[in-house]
């Protein structure tokens, strides 16, 4: 028999690429949206998906929503990847993010709890909860310290993930995924914005790329093995929590000087902190600046993850590496802002 997977922010990059992964493997497919615009869904156009999810309209902020869908649908798999992602605007909408990143997990929660409780769960979890981090790298057991009110928000439903599945025995998991991008990605991350820029300035549409703090480091998958790993949680004996990351970290710096060296154009950097710019080796024009804006009230300095767990335990590992994964985001932009 078909299973049904309940995909949440299916308008997300994560759930266009678990989408695709879930109807390759023969699943029936409901993508669970709250009612936006059409072109929300580019990118399940893009991946040639639009016809074959089922999208259905749900509001984690409603709880009787949430519970009418779950009755409905009766999935074999819930996969919770809706949240108000974006650091920068927990700071400025922090009541908002915690309705959605936190209490939208317990909402979903209750309703399996009641009305489908053998149905498993994915929460997605993420690295910034290790914020202010404690050790190096952070894996499963390394303690947290959230540094913005999304993080903190992300924490409660990775704990109450946690307590269902000690409290109810619910086939609950979380995934700490560290960051991971792609083609797909949001043009407001720092990535998707680098590779954007720098296929811009290539073709002469944009002058330069404006950033923050060049010197925060992170640990950079590509998002299609991420959400694999996603998969292979709900297909585990046992649930579990497992940390998702390449063990690398490079810092903002270095993704935007292989951006630029993916589209030709060699970086030299001068100054410090605000004031750094980097300019075109041939010609000295500034390409690159910073601006205060752009920081974060508590900066998260550094993340790296130690996937060892579920390299060990789900047979996952990450294939695809940094100047990959940047070059290919950088063809991808370059090609899709051709004249």
């Amino acid at each position: 028999m078909m299973k049904r997977a309940l995909i949440t922010g299916i308008r997300g990059q994560d759930g266009a690429y678990l989408a695709q992964l879930l109807l390759e493997k023969g699943y029936d497919v409901y993508g669970a949206d709250r009612r936006s615009s059409e072109a929300g869904f580019w990118r399940l156009r893009e991946l040639g998906l639009e016809k074959q999810v089922k999208i259905i309209y749900m509001d984690l902020l409603e709880h009787t929503n949430v519970v009418d869908i779950i009755k409905k649908i009766q999935p074999d798999e819930v996969y919770n990847l809706a949240a108000q992602s974006f650091v920068k605007t927990s700071f400025e909408q922090p009541i908002f993010t915690a309705e959605v990143d936190a209490i939208g997990v317990l909402r979903i929660l209750e309703a399996l709890r009641y009305y489908r409780q053998e149905a498993r769960f994915y929460q997605a979890s993420t690295s910034e909860m290790f914020g202010k981090v404690q050790s190096m790298p952070q894996d499963e057991q390394t303690n947290f310290h959230p540094r913005s009110p999304y993080s903190i928000a992300k924490l409660f439903g990775h704990w109450v993930t946690i307590n269902y599945r000690e409290s109810y025995g619910m086939f609950c998991c979380s995934g700490i995924l560290f960051n991971h991008e792609s083609p797909l990605r949001g043009f407001e991350f720092v990535t998707r914005k680098i590779t954007r820029s720098v296929a811009g300035i290539r073709h002469g549409r944009e002058d330069r790329l404006v950033l923050g703090n060049l010197d925060a480091k992170r640990d950079w998958g590509y998002a299609p093995e991420y959400v694999y790993a996603m998969w292979l949680m709900l297909q585990h004996e046992r649930p579990d929590d497992y940390v998702i990351a390449t063990g690398e970290t490079h810092s903002v710096r270095e993704f935007t000087e292989r951006a630029f060296d993916a589209a030709g154009i060699r970086i030299q950097w001068e100054g410090e902190g605000p004031e750094s710019k980097g300019r075109d080796r041939k010609t000295g024009r500034v390409l690159v600046e910073v601006s205060p804006d752009f920081y974060r009230p508590a900066e998260v300095d550094i993340l790296r993850g130690n996937p060892e767990k579920a390299i060990k335990v789900l047979g996952w590992e990450p294939k695809t590496r940094f100047d990959t994964l940047v070059q290919l985001m950088v063809e991808h932009d370059i090609r899709s802002l051709k004249p």
